[in-house]
């Protein structure tokens, strides 16, 4: 006898109306100068600075087709102002050597003592030696020349 189904409870929708949003909405084509995401201000060297949140929403791909609804989707993107940006803070040469030292002992093996360019791992013994990665991972099958090939089952049908 079947299962019964089980009913399917359709997630509700948050749809709010476009006028009631709170934050202005923009397409992406139709953004205004001054206004960018904080990506674009991270590429103009720049950091939000004054900016005490987003003064607009850039709408999703998607919402671009449902000009009435405001944007909820989390792929929405929010816009700062450019003039109240500042730019980034550069690291003094201490910070620097700071980070230059901690980057060191990181990058560092604990037997060896010798500096990777990649941060070995935290598992006992020298990172130089080749790690074992499945039971018989030392035991494999033998290659070059000399290595000989399983003898061949004879299939049905072929001729002897």
């Amino acid at each position: 006898m079947p299962r019964p189904r089980k009913k399917r409870h359709r997630r509700e929708v948050n749809r709010v109306p476009r006028g009631e949003a709170g934050l202005p909405e923009y397409d992406r084509s139709t953004v205004p100068e001054g206004l960018v995401t904080r990506r674009q201000l991270r590429d103009m060297q720049l950091s939000p600075g004054d900016n005490d949140g987003p003064v607009a929403i850039l709408r999703c791909k998607l919402c671009t087709t449902r000009p009435q609804w405001s944007c909820t989707h989390p792929t929405r993107g929010f816009l700062l102002r450019v003039d109240l940006a500042v730019p980034k803070r550069v690291p003094t040469l201490a910070q620097e050597r700071a980070l230059d030292q901690a980057m060191a002992a990181r990058q560092t093996c604990g037997q060896c003592r010798r500096r990777f360019y990649i941060c070995p791992s935290r598992r006992p013994g020298c990172a130089d030696r080749p790690r074992r990665t499945g039971p018989a991972a030392g035991q494999g099958r033998p290659s070059g020349p000399g290595r000989q090939r399983p003898a061949r089952s004879p299939q049905r049908g072929s001729r002897a």
